[in-house]
């Protein structure tokens, strides 16, 4: 009988157990909780390591049967922004060397997630020879190339990532454009990169009977409502949505409402989240600011009534690696308007599941909007495509059989156990590969 096989999961600023919506929890946090869940659900032994940001934090929590998340005590034990943590990343490598080599049995294999936890991972691999699988989540140059000066990441950022793609036995891409952005931006043997998307829970995100959900958010019955939902930054594009919604209402004569959930604290301030503050500026400068809802955060619980109330989901980064707001829109049969860039252009299917347009573009998005307020039937059947799309290529549970396949091509030697569904995730894996597009010679 096979001993359980034992992973190290490194987030160093994206804790499962960190709240939906804040300024450094988003997508990452999401991706590394239900991974960490399917695989203990699939009998592993799973360690989370994050930063420690509370003092009264305890070292070891049990989070989940087979789940265990390490605040690793590394700079001050309070929450800092991403972009001020590299220096204290050689101290957080220090001390889980120490911890690992405390175990009574070794990881069969290190998660990094993030440029930051890949370099953590890589002084791993190289002092204790554990095999590493990298994600990064978001590449620094893709990141530069969209947000210039506004970047607060140094350029070493770029060495540590290269040095991880370079070293990492496996490098999961979570689409077809981030291989590509990866071949574009950085050296990269492609028989060392698998491509597997973002998922969501059918148990936390399907459709709730609108009007429902609506009461039950004390929303208007009658109302066309748009719905963002996300970290509150600038780069998520916010502020396109706000004015879409302006444009609906002048060129179409739709008075849309816009609801607009997240942020770093429950009573939306502008105090706390800076960027509820400029977009309610450029709502009132555009005189809708009675049609503009700021929600503030929410816990991921209260997430599919939010989807299941609006009649469309609307989301338009400047940029995005995968995105899972999307998949958590048409869980709940609802369809989607995003920007065609990145994952939004792997997940939505334009013109049958939602439609993609052009960044930072609000005449495109309120022309969509507007088709889709003439024509609810159009609006129903794409949610309901969407839905059907999600549950067939998006679970948590495909993605995990995915990454298992990964991890067993990154340590041949795992357990024969986790074998299992090899041959389908192949099969999924192969059909990604073959949508990178052609014209980039990859």
């Amino acid at each position: 009988m096979h001993a359980a096989p034992r992973i190290a999961l490194i987030s160093e600023h994206a804790s499962p157990l960190a709240p939906s919506g804040s300024v450094d929890c988003g997508g990452q946090n999401v991706y590394v909780a239900n991974v960490a869940r399917q695989l203990a659900a699939r009998g592993w032994l799973v360690d989370v390591f994050s930063r420690r940001e509370c003092p009264d934090a305890p070292v070891v929590a049990t989070w989940l049967p087979g789940v265990r998340v390490i605040s690793v005590p590394a700079g001050p034990a309070r929450r800092i922004p991403k972009e001020a943590l590299l220096p204290h990343m050689e101290a957080f490598t220090n001390w889980m060397k120490r911890f690992v080599r405390w175990q009574s049995r070794p990881y069969s294999l290190v998660h990094a997630n993030f440029f930051m936890s890949a370099w953590v991972g890589v002084q791993l691999r190289r002092s204790l020879g554990t095999p590493l699988v990298v994600t990064f989540h978001a590449l620094g140059k893709v990141r530069r190339a969209h947000q210039h000066q506004a970047d607060g990441f140094p350029d070493v950022r770029f060495e540590m990532e290269q040095a991880a793609m370079d070293e990492a036995d496996i490098v999961i891409a979570e689409c077809p454009e981030d291989l590509a952005d990866m071949r574009r931006f950085y050296r990269i043997e492609a028989d060392r990169v698998r491509i597997v998307p973002c998922g969501f829970d059918p148990a936390e995100f399907h459709p709730l009977p609108r009007q429902r959900a609506r009461r039950l958010l004390g929303m208007s019955p009658g109302e066309f409502s748009v719905l963002q939902l996300g970290r509150m930054v600038p780069r998520k594009g916010v502020d396109t949505v706000t004015e879409a919604i302006a444009v609906l209402r002048e060129r179409y004569g739709v008075p849309a409402v816009l609801y607009v959930v997240g942020g770093n604290s429950r009573v939306p301030d502008a105090a706390v989240t800076p960027e509820i503050g400029r977009l309610a500026r450029i709502a009132a400068e555009l005189g809708i600011h009675d049609r503009v809802r700021f929600v503030g955060q929410r816990d991921r619980h209260e997430l599919a009534r939010y989807y299941s109330a609006a009649n469309v989901f609307v989301t338009t980064p400047w940029y995005e690696p995968f995105g899972i707001t999307p998949l958590e829109a048409m869980a709940c049969a609802r369809p989607v308007v995003g920007t065609d860039v990145g994952g939004i252009r792997f997940s939505v299917v334009h013109g049958e599941t939602g439609f993609l347009v052009p960044t930072r573009d609000p005449v495109a998005v309120a022309g969509c909007l507007a088709r889709l307020h003439r024509d609810r039937s159009l609006a129903r059947k794409m949610g309901e495509r969407g839905r059907a799309r999600a549950k067939e290529q998006f679970t948590w549970s495909s993605v995990v059989e995915d990454l298992l396949m990964a991890y067993r091509d990154a340590g041949p030697a795992l357990a024969e156990d986790d074998r299992r569904a090899g041959s389908r995730a192949a099969e999924r894996v192969a059909a990604r590969a073959s949508t990178v597009p052609v014209a980039l010679g990859i």
